[in-house]
């Protein structure tokens, strides 16, 4: 080999390929590794933000199915306040239902919260309360939602949509307790407020997961994008 073969052979040993790329037997030199993009956590997260057509299709699917649920329990639910407020407050979990469902189903950030809007502007029109519908659902998919939240929409497990249902069946009966002029009552009439609001919760928590199960097993959920999970 002359020396201006050697000079060209080490001077090829560190020419990039097309589009910058380097093979594997001449690697880049350190300073080209380093400048070299990463694949950022970021990116990943700022996927599950986004709505795919199929998301956004099943989100306004259960919105009208728990609209069309919740617009007649609205007015049952007004009709027995004044008489029978137990009653009427056993049927508080309802409003948990259509944000639980979709959470459970597509394990997705905001989807409880944007089920929860759909479903309070399909009741509008019916409920005698205007967009205040629109704003007492935001309220109850807020805690559906809360648990998730609070782990940045990383974790799914069955046992976040119960914290929930736990939280707002104590907030529910403190913000209500004048609505229902609870001081004027017993104490134990007080203890069963609060027992029959968590039965409610828990209970429509529960069923809520259970339909959600059973959509994603008639292939609901599996039709639909899932997020990627960012790589450690």
């Amino acid at each position: 080999m002359s020396g201006t073969d050697a000079v060209n052979a080490g001077h090829e040993s560190q020419t990039p390929l097309p589009d910058g790329a380097w093979s594997e037997t001449h690697p880049a030199p350190p300073a080209e590794m380093q400048n070299r993009p990463r694949a950022s956590g970021r990116r990943a997260d700022a996927g599950r933000f986004r709505f795919p057509t199929a998301i956004l299709l099943t989100c306004a699917a259960l919105g009208v199915a728990g609209g069309l649920l919740l617009a007649p329990a609205n007015w049952l639910s007004t009709i027995l306040f004044p008489v029978l407020p137990i009653v009427s407050v056993a049927m508080a979990g309802l409003w948990l239902l259509p944000s639980v469902i979709g959470l459970r189903l597509l394990r997705r950030p905001l989807v409880g919260m944007l089920v929860g809007l759909l479903a309070g502007l399909v009741i509008v029109p019916f409920s005698g309360y205007g967009f205040s519908s629109v704003l007492t659902n935001l309220w109850w998919a807020a805690f559906a939602e809360l648990p998730f939240l609070f782990v940045i929409w990383r974790y799914w497990g069955t046992w976040m949509h119960y914290i929930g249902a736990l939280v707002v069946s104590v907030v529910y009966p403190v913000m209500a307790w004048v609505s229902f002029d609870l001081g004027a009552f017993g104490l134990w009439y007080q203890v069963l407020f609060f027992a029959v609001t968590l039965a409610s919760c828990v209970g429509a928590t529960a069923l809520g997961i259970l339909i959600a199960d059973r959509l994603r097993r008639a292939g609901v959920g599996g039709r639909l994008p899932q997020p990627r999970r960012s790589r450690p």
